[in-house]
């Protein structure tokens, strides 16, 4: 990965070559010093320098890490925690780790698992010599190198003896691969815990998985406290070492002793030349940007019973001797995106480049515009929409709820226009906006207007406005009592004041170019499939068993009407059939149980069950179905056969309807807090995941994801913008 231009050249004397990772905690370079040496440089952040607690840590760590370098760690070159920056140097070792071996070839033949976890025991056996606890033995923090393995991270290890830091009982590590005491009691982890995640950890090697794997880190810690290990595929005798390993109680798991005496027995003898090892991946992937694992917030609103947490992280977590990696809450069944630390990265080639002249930018919807237009705060609100927006050219356009009408400029985050209500915002009354679309150089808008807050006199309009000044050039009265205006293309389709017919509109003038009638006491919704102009209609109040499909030519608005059965949602089309989802009528929380493909033409249907009952909301492409649960877990569908293709665990809570890279591949979601992960779209594997940039919300409303010129434009429901790039998630934005 290139250095940043706002990258230092060199650090400690070591040259800067490239960066290995980077994220909230800090920066990861490969440098090299001047007799050639390569070595990895860990810079932390400036603001995690004047954190004195932060500081202190960090010294334990490079204290740690010095203790035990040994064959089986990456030693200390250098280090100065003392620094303006604090930052550490230690060998580089190139390799892949366990978490990529085991994904990319799937679990271990069981002598090689053998052989890998004898050096893990002597690993931890020099570790724990030195009198350090490592307390985060997991997948990604082990190398494998053509010489035997590496134990990494000592980022949250502790002397054995020393609890000064650990007194709050403040417990972190990584759920699925924790110890109960790490979990219950974090002030009396000793060496047993580690014997407790190497036990996770042969379970992992061997299956593929984790012992206590679940949906959500809250309920893979419930069950390393108070459930027996799931040992599916673990064969004797090394079941019977496992169950000791992962005993609840400390003082029954064995001594490392035991466990090399067990495990060098068992292996076969083999002469120096052909000692198998386990074979290190010629592959490389990108780095993925780094976060802190964050406290496990609150539970949001849900339809399910969620868990109390056991556990709550602190900023400490991600900060890597060797090399700064994503600590993702995934779990390891479940594709979760474990960082190659040790290794040299790849360029990333899968993003898309930025425009000359970005920058990451993050703004609100409510600031005063340069022009000095009235804010938006002054606008009391009716509704219940969230900030939309659109983005089009070098601009972002954005509208919702109690939001006014604001063009923002994409490359700097700064307010171009904001356009007044009508009538104008004076503190009196309420406004709710929506945003129909961005065409033709005009925005177009609806708005609903009450004159008094809860009053019962509403006025609806919909207006064209110029988007480059903001000029409103055109507006019209509605009566959305059947359908909502809609923009489809180059045509305005609004209801007309009296509600009972619909207006096909030039978005340029507002000129009226046909009318056509709307069915008698149905209600109707636009469909924005296809070339043509779709409304589905059906009775409001009535639980008929069919509904009408109403196709009006664009031409002149001469309508065909198609008798289908209900339906419930229209997602998209899938070549060239309409893709409904239908909610299971006997399950309470509302969820897709069937996939429902219309022909639009003949109105024939085939229906297909989901393997897995699916959650609003839900976005389609490319023949996938992707849905996400309000405490994030993402799961991916197939439309053809309505099996799961993958399901990956996130820390988004309430997170919005996906958005699809077909470039890039990968798949974007964010939460209602602003809280942005990219999942790759075919394995499902978690590429990075940030920390949340907005206030959280507590509502049903949903973030909003755009791609625009290689970037992201993320919309929360609060009106907070901002955007990020996806090959640097973590640079730091400058306000707009």
């Amino acid at each position: 990965m290139p250095l940043h231009k706002d990258d230092p050249k060199s650090v400690g004397g070591y040259r800067l070559v490239d960066r290995l990772g980077a994220g909230g905690m800090g920066v990861v370079y490969r440098g090299r010093s001047r007799s050639g040496r390569e070595v990895a440089v860990k810079v932390v952040h400036a603001q995690y320098a004047e954190d004195p607690v932060f500081r202190t840590r960090f010294r334990q760590e490079i204290a740690a890490v010095r203790k035990v370098s040994g064959a089986f760690t990456a030693s200390v070159v250098d280090a100065d925690p003392e620094a303006g920056r604090p930052w550490m140097a230690t060998q580089y070792v190139p390799g892949s780790s366990l978490a990529a071996r085991v994904r990319e070839r799937g679990p271990l033949p069981e002598d090689e698992a053998r052989r890998l976890a004898l050096g893990l025991v002597e690993a931890l056996r020099d570790i724990h010599r030195a009198g350090v606890v490592h307390r985060d033995l997991k997948p990604a923090n082990v190398l494998i190198a053509d010489d035997g393995p590496r134990v990494i991270d000592f980022g949250i290890s502790r002397a054995a003896e020393n609890n000064a830091l650990t007194e709050t009982g403040q417990m972190i590590g990584t759920p699925p691969f924790m110890s109960p005491e790490q979990l219950t009691d974090a002030r009396s982890v000793g060496p047993a815990s580690d014997v407790f995640s190497l036990g996770s950890l042969l379970v992992f090697m061997l299956t593929g998985r984790g012992p206590f794997d679940a949906d959500n880190p809250y309920l893979t810690a419930y069950r390393v406290v108070h459930t027996e290990p799931a040992l599916g595929g673990v064969r004797q005798p090394l079941r019977a070492m496992v169950e000791r390993c992962l005993a609840k109680a400390p003082a029954d798991r064995p001594a490392l002793a035991e466990l090399a005496r067990e495990l060098a027995t068992a292996l076969p003898e083999a002469s120096a030349d052909d000692l198998p090892t386990v074979a290190a991946l010629d592959e490389t992937v990108p780095a993925p940007a780094l976060r802190p694992v964050p406290p496990a917030p609150p539970p949001p609103p849900a339809r399910r019973r969620r868990l109390r947490p056991l556990w709550a992280a602190t900023g400490v977590i991600g900060a890597l001797a060797l090399g700064l990696t994503a600590h993702l809450l995934s779990g390891p069944g479940q594709s979760g995106g474990e960082n190659d630390a040790g290794r040299k990265a790849a360029p990333v080639s899968r993003w898309s480049d930025v425009p000359d002249g970005w920058q990451p930018w993050q703004t609100s919807v409510y600031a005063t515009a340069e022009q000095g237009v009235k804010k938006g705060e002054a606008v009391n609100y009716v509704g219940f929409e969230s900030t939309q927006c659109t983005a089009d050219g070098r601009s972002v356009y954005c509208t919702g709820g109690p939001t006014l009408p604001v063009r923002i400029d994409a490359l700097t985050g700064r307010t171009l226009w904001r356009a007044e209500a009508l009538p104008p915002a004076t503190g009196q009354g309420a406004y709710d906006f929506t945003l129909l679309g961005v065409t033709d150089g005009l925005m177009l808008v609806e708005q609903e207007h009450r004159t008094e807050v809860g009053g019962d006199k509403v006025t609806w309009t919909i207006a064209a406005l110029d988007a480059r000044t903001g000029e409103r050039l055109w507006h019209r009265v509605v009566k959305p009592d059947q359908v909502r205006p809609h923009l489809f293309g180059d045509t305005v389709l609004a209801p007309d004041e009296s509600g009972r017919s619909v207006t096909a509109r030039s978005p340029r003038t507002g000129a009226a170019r046909w009318t056509a009638p709307l069915p008698v006491g149905d209600y109707c919704t636009p469909a924005d499939v296809g070339r043509d102009i779709r409304l589905m209609c059906a009775p409001g109040m009535t639980s008929t068993p069919t509904m009408r499909l109403l196709r009006l030519d664009r031409s002149d608005g001469s309508s065909r009407s198609l008798t289908v059965p209900r339906l419930d949602t229209l997602v998209g089309t899938d070549d060239g059939r309409l893709l409904f989802l239908d909610v299971d009528r006997n399950d309470h929380d509302g969820l897709y149980s069937r996939i429902r493909l219309v022909d639009p033409d003949s109105g024939e249907a085939d229906s297909t069950e989901l393997a897995q009952k699916c959650e609003k909301p839900v976005a389609l492409a490319d023949g996938t179905l992707w849905c996400a649960t309000s405490s994030g877990q993402v799961t991916a569908v197939s439309v053809r056969t309505g099996k799961q293709l993958w399901r990956t665990a996130t820390s988004l809570e309430q997170p919005g309807t996906a958005t699809y890279d077909p470039r890039a591949r990968v798949v974007y979601l964010s939460s209602a807090g602003g809280r942005v992960a990219a999942l790759d779209a075919r394995r499902g594997t978690l590429l990075w995941e940030t920390l949340p940039r907005a206030e959280r919300v507590t509502g049903g409303s949903q973030t909003q994801v755009l791609l625009h010129q290689g970037a992201l434009v993320v919309a929360t429901p609060e009106g907070d913008i901002f955007t990020l790039d996806p090959a640097h998630p973590d640079r730091k934005p400058v306000s707009g």
